[in-house]
């Protein structure tokens, strides 16, 4: 598996091989020791499924809380999405600041996103299914989201038009207004 580190400390890109024939092709896209070896620790407890049917869906961006956090692995099973990670963490050097890749079934690529950070994707198919690995179970009270199109993190969503969205999602707080309620280990 392909390992390649991002402007944020912990957020990586994980590219598994695949090995095709005629069929088709197979790719392992987990592997506890292979992850282990490349700094990922992670327990992931819960698995999800997404499906988007709309091009220009956007969901995000999300977190969960402490003592609620979650780290996530994330890739594309159908159709292309652009995925985004922002750093939310107190006293971070990169506190505020993003990434985005493109996940899809055809480049394979995985997104690790640890804990600390908000998450969110646009689709860029119709019909784009996100699956999703997560180190802690779904706690409602620990459930949150930041607006999506906050001036102060200027995410480029790769859309062409005004996102789909939830209305959780339409109502979100701003990023300059909102009070993170991750720190840094670095910072303390």
């Amino acid at each position: 598996m392909q390992v390649e580190q991002t402007a944020l400390d912990g957020v990586l890109i994980l590219t598994p091989r695949r090995f095709g024939d005629d069929r088709g092709w197979f790719s392992e896209v987990w592997n506890r020791r292979a992850l282990t070896k490349a700094g990922i620790t992670a327990d992931f407890v819960q698995d999800n499924h997404s499906m988007s049917r709309a091009k220009g869906t956007l969901r995000g961006l999300h977190y969960q809380a402490p003592p609620n956090p979650q780290a996530k692995l994330v890739r594309c099973g159908v159709g292309a999405i652009w995925d985004v990670a922002v750093d939310a963490r107190h006293g971070s050097p990169t506190y505020g600041q993003w990434v985005g890749v493109e996940l899809s079934a055809a480049n394979g690529r995985q997104l690790f996103v640890p804990e600390g950070f908000l998450h969110g994707f646009s689709t860029l198919s119709e019909g784009a299914e996100v699956l999703y690995k997560c180190t802690d179970y779904y706690a409602p009270a620990a459930d949150g989201t930041v607006a999506w199109n906050s001036a102060a993190l200027q995410i480029d969503w790769k859309l062409d038009r005004q996102p789909e969205l939830s209305a959780k999602d339409a109502a979100a707080p701003d990023f300059a207004e909102w009070n993170s309620p991750f720190v840094w280990e670095g910072a303390r």
